[in-house]
C-alpha cells in the first residue's frame, strides 16, 4: 500500500512551502506533472467525490487506427457519491484490462528507457484504487527525477463539512503550506482573497503549451530527460 512519504519536518511551521491538492489521474497529460515540479508537496484529493465523466480512471492514448481513445481501468459499480479513495476494481478487472492493453501493439513492442518498469506497473495486480493510482503516479515522478513529497488527504481528517474551495483551503493548511500552486483550469474555482484569510497565497500555472499530450505511450517511446524538459520549460508561474 502506498502512503504518506513526506518527512515530518515538512508539515512544521517553514519559511516557504508550496503545495498543490488534485485528483489522482491515470496517467494524466504531462501538463499535470508540472504540479510536481513547483511544489514541495503534492496531495492527492482523495476525500472528495469521484468524477465519471474525468481523467481519475482513464487515460486518452493512441489506439489501432492510429487515431486518440480512451483507456479505462475497469471499475466496480458504485454509488454516485462515492469517493475517490473508496473505488474498487470490478471482479474481472484483471481480465478486461488486459484485453484492452492487448488492443495497443506499442504496449508489447516498445523498448523505451522506462517501457519495461510502465509495462510492469500496467500488468501489476489489481486491488486498491487509490493504490494504484497513486503508484502510477508515483513511477512517473521517479522515472522523470521528479522530487516532491506524495501524501493523501484522506489522511488529514478534514471535517466532513467542508466543500468546493474550503476543503482545498483546509487540505493546504493542514500540511503547511504558504503557498498554493493549481492548474490554470482552476481560475475559475478559486478566490484569492480566501486563500490570503487562511494565510496561503494562490497561484496558478501557465497554460501548458507543451508537446506531451498522451503521456502514457511517450514514456514508453521517447527520451526521458526529452520529457522532464517540456515539463520544466512549461512550468511558469505568470
Amino acid at each position: 500500500m502506498a502512503g504518506n512519504d513526506c518527512p515530518p519536518s515538512v508539515h512544521l511551521d517553514a519559511p516557504q512551502k508550496r503545495v498543490a491538492v488534485m485528483q489522482p489521474y491515470f496517467f494524466p497529460y504531462a501538463g499535470y506533472f508540472r504540479l510536481f515540479s513547483s511544489v514541495d508537496e503534492f496531495v492527492i484529493f482523495d476525500c472528495v467525490q469521484f468524477p465519471r465523466r474525468g481523467r481519475v480512471h482513464r487515460t486518452q492514448v493512441i489506439g489501432p487506427a492510429c487515431t486518440v481513445e480512451w483507456l479505462t481501468l475497469p471499475l466496480a459499480y458504485h454509488a454516485r457519491e462515492v469517493l475517490i479513495r473508496d473505488l474498487a476494481f470490478s471482479s474481472d478487472a484483471r481480465d478486461r484490462l488486459d484485453e484492452r492493453l492487448a488492443r495497443l501493439d506499442w504496449i508489447h513492442t516498445t523498448s523505451g528507457p522506462a517501457a519495461d518498469r510502465i509495462r510492469a506497473f500496467l500488468y501489476s495486480p489489481l486491488e486498491s484504487v487509490i493504490d494504484y493510482l497513486e503508484a502510477g503516479l508515483r513511477l512517473v515522478t521517479e522515472v522523470l527525477g521528479l522530487s516532491a513529497c506524495i501524501s493523501r488527504s484522506s489522511a488529514l481528517n478534514l471535517a466532513p463539512s467542508l466543500r468546493g474551495q474550503a476543503r482545498v483551503i483546509a487540505a493546504a493548511k493542514s500540511v503547511g503550506a504558504t503557498h498554493y500552486v493549481n492548474s490554470p483550469g482552476g481560475q475559475a474555482l478559486y478566490d484569492a482573497n480566501s486563500f490570503a484569510d487562511a494565510g496561503i497565497e494562490l497561484a496558478f500555472l501557465s497554460p501548458y503549451e507543451g508537446r506531451f499530450f498522451h503521456l502514457l505511450p511517450s514514456l514508453m517511446t521517447r527520451n526521458l530527460a526529452e520529457i522532464r524538459r517540456d515539463i520544466d520549460e512549461t512550468s511558469s508561474l505568470p
